[in-house]
């Protein structure tokens, strides 16, 4: 973890063993039991880890919000199409907005 991200004291940290934050760990319940409804995710790569995550937290009832410009990959082509996939359909598993929509929205 570099520096700027460090965890606080007493912020909880996921080691996920697989492509998905859900897999294999107690997010689902660390989530549940502070009552989180709405996720923003971030993270790399964003047509496996990021997508997947999406998926299974979609899966589980939670809305998603992918921060597009907070997520990478190797691949651009990849990014965009990953990208198109959370919100096809009108957010079939999520929903895409950029940083500035999203520290925007959390200030209003």
């Amino acid at each position: 973890i570099i520096p700027e991200l460090y965890p606080v004291a007493g912020e909880p940290v996921i080691d996920k063993p697989g492509k998905g934050a859900f897999f294999a760990t107690d997010l689902d319940l660390k989530l549940k039991n502070r009552g989180i409804k709405t996720l923003l995710v971030c993270g790399v790569t964003t047509e496996v880890c990021v997508n997947t995550t999406v998926r299974e937290a979609n899966d589980r009832g939670f809305e998603c919000l992918v921060v597009s410009d907070a997520t990478g990959s190797y691949f651009p082509e990849f990014q965009r199409v990953g990208l198109e996939m959370i919100k096809a359909q009108g957010g079939i598993f999520g929903w895409v907005a950029p940083s500035s929509a999203v520290v925007a929205g959390l200030k209003a």
